[in-house]
């Protein structure tokens, strides 16, 4: 070959669908018939676009393999660009059609850097291709083959990333490439991933839920706020929280009766079962009633007065979330709650979801009415903007402060090793920013003013 490299562009047809929508398959297929080439891989970096689409380069000793696939056409781009003589790019245009199965492909190959081309002499260019032929362990004047290849010997590194958009916006998390689970369930993708920072990583449909390094911020915000402000709760009903997370601190309350989960979708307790265990701890415990089911439909079938608080731990309002999210719901929670119960919900990021953030509070005090409806913060650094909301609603007179035992509830903290709730926490939480208590109070202007139509009305 008289040129600096060869490179290819390649074009896959009919390839299997769902297998160029997977990050990390098309990473390691990259990285198979790179070295199925003989190439030495340095580094590989890929990345998943919403809704489809992997786009992904590896580098290699002897230059790189590019992609990025449609798979909505099952079609895929192809760059295989190689340098010298010691890599051959066909062998991985052959290995990556067998991979990625596809129908069929197309390419072109493109001599670059020809000889004679590029200004100066070929007695130059050659004393190049013979350097680059030392620097890959080849024996040269002045080297021994094993010397060469032990000292210049590339650390191969990857970077594959998960990551969560929304229309202007992303949030990456670098992971292993290895994904721990996938399943399609009837209601939503079901995935856990192996982050460098922040540990095994549920996410469902593509959006992060939660991980092994800040789960206990909002599983014990979901969970203690509400338990103590209510006086003496004995039944406590927890609608989604598939992971665990949620019941398993409800259920460090050693005065509870029972407590009732019911999470729609099977897939999610089983990759919690799977890959979260200390988030899932509790689904054995004997105080827990663990259905697979429509939480909706529960609440709608429940008896009256049958619960001292009611958790909605849902994920955002799109696909089985959606239907937690309507006034016709809330009120269904409101009837099933023991006079003085409370209702505890995540209630979005102020930040990300202005719009959506007032109408959950206009619905709540709706059903509650204004006084009886509270928002709470945290700073939960996965979730859109770091700050996630809560809200405290009661069925009848009271307040998340009434009766709140700081002795109790820092002995408890101390007893149960919680890491983020305690007493001033309790407090400061419901200390809200100006934006966020004017987003809430126009929420509560949405009431009055719907009740004085009604008024008028009649």
């Amino acid at each position: 070959m008289h040129a600096l490299g060869r490179h290819i562009l390649v074009e896959y047809f009919d390839c299997r669908n769902e297998l160029l929508n997977d990050v990390p398959y098309i990473e390691q297929s990259m990285v198979a018939a790179a070295r199925k080439a003989d190439a030495t891989v340095i580094n590989s970096t890929f990345h998943h676009f919403s809704p489809f689409g992997v786009s992904g380069v590896v580098v290699i000793q002897e230059s790189h393999l590019a992609i990025h696939t449609w798979p909505e056409y099952g079609y895929a781009a192809v760059d295989l660009f190689t340098c010298g003589d010691t890599v051959d790019p066909w062998i991985a245009y052959n290995e990556l059609k067998r991979l990625l199965e596809a129908g069929s492909g197309s390419s072109i190959e493109m001599l670059r850097g020809q000889l004679g081309l590029i200004p100066g002499t070929r007695q130059e260019l050659e004393a190049h291709r013979e350097d680059h032929a030392v620097q890959l362990g080849k024996p040269a004047n002045g080297y021994s083959p094993g010397e060469q290849a032990t000292s210049l010997a590339p650390k191969y590194s990857r970077n594959v990333w998960f990551t969560e958009r929304s229309e202007n916006t992303a949030h990456s998390f670098r992971h292993t490439g290895k994904q721990l689970y996938r399943e399609q369930s009837p209601f939503q993708l079901v995935e856990v991933y192996d982050t460098y920072a922040w540990g095994k990583t549920l996410t469902l449909d593509r959006m992060v839920m939660t991980t092994e390094k800040d789960e206990f911020i909002y599983h014990e915000m979901i969970a203690h706020v509400g338990l103590f402000s209510h006086p003496n709760p004995k039944r406590v009903l927890v609608i989604g929280g598939g992971d665990g997370g949620a019941v398993r601190e409800i259920l460090r309350h050693e005065g509870l009766e029972k407590v009732v989960m019911v999470e729609i979708d099977e897939k999610v307790i089983e990759a919690s079962k799977l890959h979260l265990p200390d988030i899932s701890s509790a689904f054995n415990h004997p105080k827990l009633e663990l259905i697979v089911g429509d939480g909706i439909a529960y609440a709608e079938e429940c008896t009256d007065d049958a619960f001292d608080l009611v958790l909605v731990d849902s994920t955002d309002p799109v696909g089985p979330g959606e239907g937690l999210f309507t006034e016709s719901f809330y009120r269904h929670v409101h009837r099933i709650l023991r006079p003085g119960g409370i209702q505890i919900t995540q209630s979005e990021s102020p930040h990300y979801a202005p719009a959506l953030f007032r109408d959950i509070y206009a619905c709540y005090r709706q059903v509650f009415g204004n006084e009886h409806v509270h928002c709470y913060l945290a700073h939960i650094p996965t979730y859109p903007s770091g700050m996630w909301s809560f809200s405290w609603a009661m069925k009848g007179e009271g307040h998340p402060f009434n009766g709140l035992d700081r002795d109790r509830v820092d002995a408890f903290c101390r007893q149960h090793g919680l890491k983020y709730y305690n007493a001033d926490i309790h407090q400061g939480a419901f200390c809200l920013p100006t934006f966020t208590r004017e987003m809430v109070e126009n929420g509560a202007e949405v009431v009055a003013t719907a009740a004085a139509s009604e008024l008028t009305a009649s």
